[in-house]
């Protein structure tokens, strides 16, 4: 049989793979690649973490199936961060779950929430899951201009108007992966009126909430009264605690989306092992010094590469939150595309970085910089780079 799988078949060619091919290639060769394409943090958890595993791990009653909403402890206890973090009270029995990553809570929720032929809006460049989570289950995407601006409710309303069937959801993310936008509250609220007055439902991506450098700190759409009649928010581990292999996530907000997200995930997984969410408890309830330093960290990394990449002659603009940096590609590479000079800068410069197309086609000439290496390494790839330019006009 040769015909291709329906979901298959609405997959297009993952657009890192070729990149990241490129990059195994390189090493196995024994060259040194400065990796600045995936968002890996490089940092480990604090130690009373990793210390609260290893505990629970040699408990022999600890290794068998979990939850697969999440055990107690931990729902209660990211009950407790949105309280202290953000003045919101949630029920940890019907208004948190806890997902494998928030990677896997978005692409489980659209399975939950979507028929086929429903339309969905979702930011262009985004977090590719933010649109093909959606797509996998079967829905179409409308495209919704990624920055928090005058132009976002000019396309939701356009899009509300002139779509057939109306958008069910609206998915957006911020701080934003790949841009770094960042979201205020006003704008939070509005979306909430939206949402309201036209029956969607919002899917908020809050991945990065702890990676803030210049203002203020970035707030949670359910902060807004009301928010949790139509919204759901998505918080990760991933990179406030530096635990991304550990894969723990968290769903919080309406109750009918909570509990849709619940019932598709008790047909397909067991939750994650019960040391690991015992040791995310330990995180969220413990010091909270470790948070700090990852911003410190962040923001330092953010402020070499700016500095360093734009004495190189690559004008870097200082991303605001996140862990990323979303960049113009030199001009003399416009033409080539970001495919291109992500391939150029890994093979003659050592240098691997995301290309924008990766994230929708609203990203085509700009890169993806993760500031995921540490300063020395990260001046190494400017060296690298500003001779890589001057070879090329």
């Amino acid at each position: 049989m040769t015909e291709e799988f329906y979901r298959i078949r609405r997959l297009p060619p993952y657009v890192f793979a070729e990149v990241n091919a490129m990059k195994a290639d390189a090493r196995a060769r024994g060259e040194d690649i400065i990796d600045l394409g995936m968002g890996n943090p490089d940092g480990a958890p604090a130690k009373h973490i990793i210390d609260k595993l290893a505990e629970v791990a040699n408990d022999p009653n600890a290794h068998r199936y979990s939850a697969s909403r999440g055990i107690k402890g931990l729902r209660k206890a990211q009950a407790a961060y949105y309280q202290r973090r953000f003045g919101v009270d949630v029920d940890p029995d019907s208004e948190v779950v806890v997902t494998l990553g928030s990677k896997e809570g978005l692409a489980n929720l659209a399975q939950a929430i979507t028929a086929p032929g429903d339309v969905v809006l979702a930011p262009n460049p985004s977090y590719p899951i933010h649109t093909f989570g959606f797509i996998i289950a079967g829905a179409a995407i409308r495209s919704i201009p990624a920055a928090p601006g005058p132009d976002f409710f000019d396309r939701l309303r356009y899009s509300m108007a002139y779509s057939v069937p109306k958008p069910k959801v609206l998915v957006m993310g911020y701080p934003s992966n790949p841009t770094a936008y960042v979201a205020d509250l006003d704008f939070y609220a509005k979306v909430v009126d939206f949402a309201r007055e036209h029956g969607l439902w919002v899917i908020s991506d809050l991945a990065y909430a702890e990676i803030y450098f210049d203002g203020e700190p970035t707030p949670s759409i359910l902060q807004v009264p009301g928010a949790k009649d139509v919204a759901v928010e998505f918080t990760s581990m991933s990179k406030t605690y530096s635990m991304a292999g550990w894969r723990m996530g968290f769903a919080v907000g309406n109750q009918q989306l909570i509990s849709a997200l619940t019932r598709v995930k008790s047909y397909l997984d067991y939750g994650a092992f019960t040391p690991i969410q015992v040791a995310a408890t330990a995180a969220l309830n413990g010091p909270q010094d470790n948070i700090e330093a990852n911003r410190q960290l962040y923001k330092s990394r953010r402020d070499v590469m700016v500095e360093s990449f734009g004495r190189a002659g690559w004008d870097i603009p200082p991303p605001a939150a996140s862990m990323f940096a979303w960049a113009p590609i030199p001009e003399q590479f416009r033409e080539a595309g970001s495919m291109e000079f992500a391939k150029q800068l890994l093979s003659k410069a050592q240098v691997a970085v995301a290309p924008g197309t990766g994230f929708g086609e609203e990203g085509e000439g700009y890169v993806r910089l993760a500031l995921v290496e540490n300063e020395q390494r990260i001046r190494q790839a400017a060296r690298n780079i500003k001779k890589f330019l001057a070879e090329h006009g």
